[in-house]
């Protein structure tokens, strides 16, 4: 029996660029929620921001990205098309981190305080620094 693959949609490699870009705005855009305390925005922001850089990987190493509504299955494509060594599984171990919050910051009602949301800039600055990496990207702020 083979494993199943993630849900995908094939999209030109060069668009990887894009979706960084992309990733980069909801990035820039949790730091300004944060400044003002809006902290459930920021977090929505924070889990975008990753799924956006996920996206720019997948896009760039494989000319796919996730297409399901499980944003879960993003990781599985990650970890199917890009060969993760040690740190890149510590990355999507971050990237799980965040992505589990997603429902909770978004739609539970929950209101998030500044230490939630701390926890999660962590994981996405842990996250980034390694997209970036692998995007052969300096950091954009």
């Amino acid at each position: 029996m083979t494993p199943k693959r993630s849900l995908r949609k094939s999209v030109t490699r060069s668009k990887n660029g894009d979706f960084a870009h992309v990733a980069d705005s909801f990035y820039k855009g949790a730091g300004l929620a944060m400044e003002f305390e809006y902290w459930n925005a920021a977090g929505v922001l924070m889990i975008h921001a990753a799924i956006a850089f996920t996206d720019a990987l997948t896009v760039k190493v494989g000319g796919v990205k996730s297409s399901g509504d499980d944003h879960m299955s993003a990781i599985d494509l990650l970890r199917e098309v890009v060969s993760l060594d040690e740190r890149g599984r510590e990355a999507a171990g971050h990237l799980a981190r965040m992505i589990n919050q997603k429902n909770l910051v978004s739609y539970s009602g929950e209101i998030y305080a500044k230490a939630d949301v701390e926890k999660l800039w962590k994981h996405l600055e842990r996250y980034r620094s390694w997209a970036l990496l692998l995007l052969g990207s300096k950091p954009l702020i």
